[in-house]
Formats: C-alpha cells, sequence, structure tokens
C-alpha cells in the first residue's frame, strides 16, 4: 500500500520556449517569448519535423533534464531506471530520473536535476534514509519531517562522462557537458547528466521511488511511495552492456523482475545527429 510522504501547496511552474540554434560542433538555446505554465508548455509538445538532423533552428516548447545513473552493487554494475505509465502517449517505459526544467533554472538546468533527484530517488537503511550529494553540494530534503535521515551514511553521485558536443545557453556553455537531443514527438530538447552512484557498505539497503501527483480535491501535491512497488529498477550491465536482467533492491538483496510489455523511453531511442524520433523504443534491446 502507498504512503503518502509530502503534502504540499503546488508552486506555479513557469518556464518559457526555447530558440535552439544547432551545428554540428555546438547546440545554443536561448529562452524566449512571455512565461508559460504547465498547460501552456503542454499546448506547444506537438510533432515536428527536422530537415537537417546536424543544423537547425527551431523555437521549442520546454527544456528537460535527466539523469542516467549507474551503480554498484555487490561487484556487479547497474543502470538506474524508473517505471513509468504515461497514458498521453498509450505506454509504460522504464526511463531515466528526470523532469521539465523551470524558467528560473533555464540556465543552470543542472540545479533542477537536482531537485529531482531528491525528491525521487529514496534509499532506506535500517537506520534511516540516506541524504545525499553531488560532488561537494548536499542535495535538498524534501521528506525530513516524514523520512528521518540515516545519521551516518550519505550516497554520492558523481559526473561520469562528458558529451563530446558543447551544449549553450545563450553564451553560457554548460560545463557539465550533458548530452542534449531535440525529441520530435514532444517538441523538446532534453538534456542528459551521465552521473555514477556511490553506496555506503550497507546490508539492508531498498531502494525506492516518490511519485507526485495533484489532488484536485485538495488542490495539494501529493508525494507516494510504495514499499510493495518500488518501481525503481537496477537494470545489470557486464562490461558496460546491458544484460536484458532487472532487479529491484529490497533489504539489501536483489530481486529479479520480468517486466511484461515495457518499452523503454525515448532517452534510449537511436539519435542521429542532435535528433530524436522515436517516442520509445524496445526493452531491452534499447540498453545495448
Amino acid at each position: 500500500m502507498s504512503r503518502i510522504i509530502a503534502r504540499r501547496n503546488p508552486v506555479v511552474f513557469k518556464t518559457q520556449a526555447l530558440q535552439v540554434q544547432a551545428s554540428p560542433e555546438v547546440l545554443r538555446y536561448t529562452p524566449v517569448g512571455s512565461p508559460l505554465s504547465f498547460d501552456d508548455m503542454l499546448a506547444l509538445r506537438q510533432p515536428i519535423q527536422v530537415d537537417d538532423p546536424d543544423h537547425f533552428e527551431l523555437t521549442l516548447a520546454n527544456l528537460g533534464v535527466s539523469a542516467d545513473i549507474t551503480l554498484s552493487w555487490q561487484q556487479r554494475e547497474f543502470r538506474l531506471l524508473v517505471r513509468q505509465q504515461r497514458p498521453d502517449r498509450n505506454d509504460e517505459v522504464l526511463k531515466l530520473l528526470s523532469g521539465y526544467v523551470p524558467a528560473h533554472e533555464l540556465r543552470l538546468p543542472l540545479l533542477t536535476l537536482m531537485t529531482e533527484l531528491a525528491e525521487e530517488l529514496l534509499l532506506e537503511t535500517g537506520q534511516g534514509w540516506l541524504p545525499g550529494r553531488y560532488q561537494e553540494v548536499w542535495l535538498p530534503s524534501p521528506y525530513a519531517d516524514n523520512l528521518p535521515a540515516d545519521p551516518h551514511r550519505c550516497f554520492q553521485l558523481s559526473p561520469r562522462q562528458s558529451a563530446t558536443q558543447a551544449v549553450m545557453c545563450r553564451e553560457l556553455n554548460l560545463l557539465e557537458r550533458p548530452r542534449a537531443y531535440v525529441h520530435l514527438p514532444t517538441n523538446s530538447l532534453q538534456l542528459v547528466y551521465h552521473m555514477h552512484l556511490t553506496l555506503p557498505p550497507c546490508k539492508d539497503l531498498s531502494a525506492l521511488h516518490a511519485d507526485e501527483s495533484l489532488d484536485t480535491r485538495s488542490g495539494e501535491l501529493i508525494a507516494r511511495m510504495d514499499p510493495h512497488k518500488p518501481d525503481l529498477y537496477l537494470a545489470e550491465l557486464v562490461d558496460g552492456s546491458a544484460t536484458g536482467q532487472l532487479f529491484t533492491l529490497e533489504k539489501g538483496q536483489l530481486v529479479e523482475q520480468q517486466p511484461q510489455q515495457l518499452s523503454l523511453s525515448e532517452a534510449f531511442a537511436p539519435q542521429t545527429g542532435w535528433i530524436v524520433s522515436e517516442s520509445n523504443c524496445p526493452w531491452p534491446e534499447g540498453l545495448a
């Protein structure tokens, strides 16, 4: 049964459309136009086409940001995925931890990602919940009132690799060098940061995912998690390649899962130049 871990008044989400200029060497995005509400943004997320995937100029609906996270557990390597139902696309996918970037963080999208990770990546020990750090910076603690922290341990996130092509917001070079792609079906720009998750020694660790939804009766945003449906998955890697095996982590034990009728999100679909044209891709082939 799911557990409510936070109730809060929704912050009014505002973002901006993006003017994007792409060449084979660099992609530059510039926020343009009036602030957009969430509904305004969704209305702009309509399919588009591009003639040249390496060189174009477009106005896109929004900026999204994701974390492609690897980790080690019991001397085995894994990639971290989240299960999500997408009624608007009539599918259910395994995806990266991700979120929409609000207007005030378009120049520093990594800040949005840090908040998303703090809200969605929940790691429980017998002594509490692990706080997290990205390099030398502590992640926020959105559920501190309901999920007491482990007083002795934390998890650590570090940059794993950098894309070869530069991404810029106006004249600011994003030093972390995320992978960037324009997703044609949703008219959006997506940034993917590659990270490694280092876990402390712990024999009873569980990995869970929190999901947030709007309660239409109260108008509150409700964050829930369900220990019986963790929805946070570890896809095993051997020598950097996916084996097709999928696990949850429950009290220190890897529990193999055999999902039915699942796909991978578009983040795993083939990319040509700066362009991804598919809405999803097959599991597990897309992890190859």
